[in-house]
Formats: C-alpha cells, sequence, structure tokens
C-alpha cells in the first residue's frame, strides 16, 4: 500500500475488519487516525500498526501487552528496542502455546478414552 490516506471502509476491507473495530482500537489509543469533520483517514503508520494488532491478537496477546510493544516504536534506534522486546514477548507468548497444546492434546487423549470406555460399557449393557 502507498503512503496515500484510507477511509474506514477501505480499512474495513483491506483489513476485513468492522468500522466499530476500528473505532475500538482507537479509543485504546492503538491507531490515531487524522480526523476530518465526522471522516477518520488512516495512514500508512495506523495500517502498519492495525496490521501488527491483529497478528498481535491472533498470537493471542492481550490488547495492553500490543500497546505496549507498539508504544516502543523508536526509528532513532533502528527499533532495536521494540525488536528485542517483541522477540521476547513472542518467545514466552510461544512456549504458553506449546504448554495449551499438550494440555489440549492429553484432555482429547483422555476424552477419547472415556468415550472408547463408555461405548464399551453401553455396547455390554445392551447385549446383556
Amino acid at each position: 500500500m502507498s503512503d496515500k490516506l484510507m477511509t474506514i471502509r477501505q480499512m474495513c476491507d483491506a483489513f476485513d475488519v468492522t468500522p466499530r473495530t476500528l473505532r475500538f482500537y482507537e479509543a485504546r489509543e492503538l491507531i490515531s487516525p487524522e480526523r476530518r469533520g465526522q471522516h477518520r483517514l488512516y495512514d500508512r503508520r495506523d495500517r502498519a500498526r492495525l496490521k501488527l494488532i491483529l497478528q498481535g491478537k491472533r498470537f493471542g496477546f492481550s490488547l495492553e501487552e500490543i500497546r505496549q510493544l507498539l508504544e516502543l516504536y523508536d526509528p532513532r534506534d533502528n527499533n532495536v528496542t521494540q525488536l528485542a522486546a517483541t522477540l521476547d514477548a513472542a518467545r514466552i507468548r510461544l512456549a504458553d502455546m506449546i504448554r495449551q497444546q499438550d494440555e489440549l492434546g492429553q484432555a482429547i487423549k483422555d476424552l477419547t478414552q472415556q468415550i472408547d470406555e463408555t461405548e464399551r460399557l453401553l455396547n455390554a449393557r445392551k447385549a446383556g
């Protein structure tokens, strides 16, 4: 996308979000579109931030965690601080996701066994 400004409708179409979602992120000060009367106009920075917000949400980060990482943006240090903090947060989140995956795998195994046992019991009672 270019440096041109986008309307709320264009942002919704480009990122598959609702106007309500964009207004919510604006209210949480995660994005800050230019206001011209009643119109919101989104620039390249807003688009980049929205992309990061949506990606962060997909990975399970809270909006507060995302906001804190976005606030670290500083091109004067080549974003070293932001990148390092993002990497640390991503590693922690990945470890948590792997733990959750292991727990879910065990729960699936246990439930499958419970279903098998219940089917055997039901079949035995029907036959008996």
